[in-house]
C-alpha cells in the first residue's frame, strides 16, 4: 500500500496516508492519456473556420468573354477559382472536431496520470486548504511555504470553496480544480498536483477499481 506525507497549508507535517493502488499505483497506459489529452484538447475547437468557394464568391454570373474566337481558354466565369478574386478549392469548412472518448479510457487515463504523479513525487497532500480572505497575496503565501511557489500547480479541492478559487485565479501558473472534476489534460498539464485530504478521498471513491 502506497503512502504519502500529509502536511498542514503552513509546510509541517501532520501525518501519513494511505493510497489505494488500484488509483494511485497502476502502471500508467501512455496510449490512453495521449487519447485523453488529444479529446480534450480537439473537443476545445470551435470549428467555425470557413472559406468561400466559388459559389459563394459574389458575382461572376456573366460570362466574361464570349466562347470563341479569342485565342484564349474558354471562361464560364470570373469567380472560377483559376481568376484572381475567386474562389477557393478545398477551403476548410465549418465542422466539428469532438472525439468522444469511452468512460473506462478517460478513467483509466486520469488513474494514469495519478499514479505517476504520485510515484515521481510530483504530489503534494494537504490536511485541509483555506484562506481567511479571497486574497492573492494568501495564496502565494502559502505556495511559498510548500515550496511550490515557482512552479505550474493544479489545486484540487475535496469540495467548491470560493475564497480559495478566488485566491488563487489571478495565478498564471496555478488552476484550482473540484477534483472530482479534474480530467486527464488538467492533471498532466502541471508540475506539481496540489491536493486536499479530501479531494484524494473523492478521487477514490470516483475511480475505484474493485
Amino acid at each position: 500500500m502506497m503512502e504519502l506525507q500529509v502536511f498542514k497549508q503552513d509546510g509541517s507535517k501532520v501525518s501519513k496516508m494511505k493510497l489505494n493502488e488500484t488509483v494511485f499505483g497502476i502502471e500508467p497506459n501512455e496510449d490512453v492519456v495521449f487519447r485523453a489529452v488529444q479529446s480534450e484538447l480537439t473537443n476545445s475547437r470551435q470549428g467555425t473556420h470557413s472559406s468561400k468557394n466559388r459559389s459563394k464568391v459574389r458575382g461572376g454570373g456573366r460570362k466574361p468573354f464570349k466562347q470563341k474566337g479569342r485565342g484564349v481558354a474558354r471562361a464560364g466565369s470570373t469567380r472560377s477559382p483559376l481568376w484572381k478574386g475567386g474562389g477557393t478549392v478545398f477551403g476548410p469548412e465549418p465542422h466539428s472536431y469532438s472525439y468522444k472518448l469511452p468512460k473506462k479510457m478517460k478513467s483509466l487515463a486520469r488513474r494514469s496520470v495519478l499514479s505517476h504523479k504520485a510515484n515521481n513525487n510530483e504530489m503534494i497532500v494537504v490536511d485541509e486548504l483555506s484562506v481567511t480572505v479571497p486574497k492573492t497575496k494568501e495564496f502565494v503565501k502559502m505556495l511559498n511555504e510548500l515550496n511550490i511557489a515557482d512552479k505550474k500547480v493544479t489545486v484540487l479541492l475535496g469540495e467548491s470553496k470560493s475564497t480559495v478559487f478566488m485566491a488563487g485565479r489571478n495565478l498564471p501558473n496555478v488552476a484550482v480544480l473540484e477534483a472530482a472534476h479534474a480530467s486527464a489534460y488538467d492533471l498532466i498539464d502541471c508540475e506539481v498536483i496540489l491536493i486536499e485530504k479530501s479531494g484524494v478521498e473523492v478521487l477514490t471513491e470516483q475511480l475505484m477499481v474493485e
